[in-house]
């Protein structure tokens, strides 16, 4: 593992660990934000290509320790059928990113990153009691845009509050979604040959310095006001999205 770090600084593997501490304390309390925030890091780093498997490899700890945390919240009925209907399509679209440049990848990416922010809003706007058939076909659209690319929480979130779930309920059962999503997408990315050791060394570095922030996050998560690290999450997902998108026009 060390050896997969031989051209990486100490610097730049602080400011990993720096992001993804703070993104498993904003995901643990607000739902969302590791894999909207590490990116912005990994991608000046390791380049485009290698973050969505590192992302992938880092949130199957992540969610672990969420999970844990707050295992007593899952609600077991919906997670089982958003995952019939999510798992599908998410190890399609996680073979298709496979296929992709690092130019494209990159693309990608920015642009899942910025529009996460108008979705989430425009979802929580427009958010109303899902039946079963409206829970599977939202799950679907989820699995189709998590499989290859990051930032795709925010629309798990959205519907599972849509589908009745609130507060700590949200959070639990969506990191048992993730946790499953997580083992169908890292399997294809490992079949495809898109993990090596860099990528293995850098998502178990993420993951396991994230994975006491579900617990920290429980304590926080009744008192805390959301707003203000919703506010500051969305300009510094916009910002870095859209730089990345520029970057990668401008190759």
């Amino acid at each position: 593992m060390i050896a997969a770090f031989a051209d990486i600084s100490i610097f730049q593997l602080l400011l990993v660990g720096a992001f993804a501490l703070l993104g498993s304390l904003v995901g643990g309390v607000a739902g969302y934000g590791t894999g909207a925030l590490m990116p912005l890091v990994l991608v000046p780093i390791v380049g485009a290509e290698p973050v969505v498997p590192i992302i992938a490899i880092s949130a199957l700890l992540t969610n672990s320790g969420r999970m844990i945390a707050f295992l007593r919240y899952v609600d077991w009925r919906k997670t089982v059928l958003t995952l019939a209907a999510a798992g599908p399509p998410a190890i399609v679209t996680a073979y298709g990113y496979t296929l992709l440049t690092g130019r494209a990848a990159q693309i990608l990416i920015g642009t899942m990153l910025i529009l996460t922010v108008p979705l989430r809003y425009a979802m929580r706007r427009r958010a109303k009691q899902l039946t079963d058939r409206g829970l599977l076909l939202g799950a679907a659209g989820y699995g189709a845009a998590v499989g290859g690319t990051v930032g795709a929480g925010v629309i798990l979130l959205s519907v599972l509050m849509a589908a009745g779930l609130q507060g700590a309920a949200v959070i639990a059962t969506d990191a048992a979604i993730s946790i499953a999503i997580g083992i169908a997408r890292v399997s294809v990315f490992g079949a495809a040959g898109a993990i090596d050791a860099k990528v293995v060394a850098f998502g178990l570095l993420i993951g396991l310095v994230a994975f006491p922030g579900g617990f920290v996050a429980r304590s926080l998560v009744e008192r805390m006001p959301l707003r203000v690290h919703t506010g500051i999450l969305d300009a510094v997902v916009l910002v870095g999205g859209a730089a990345m998108v520029v970057g990668a026009l401008m190759r």
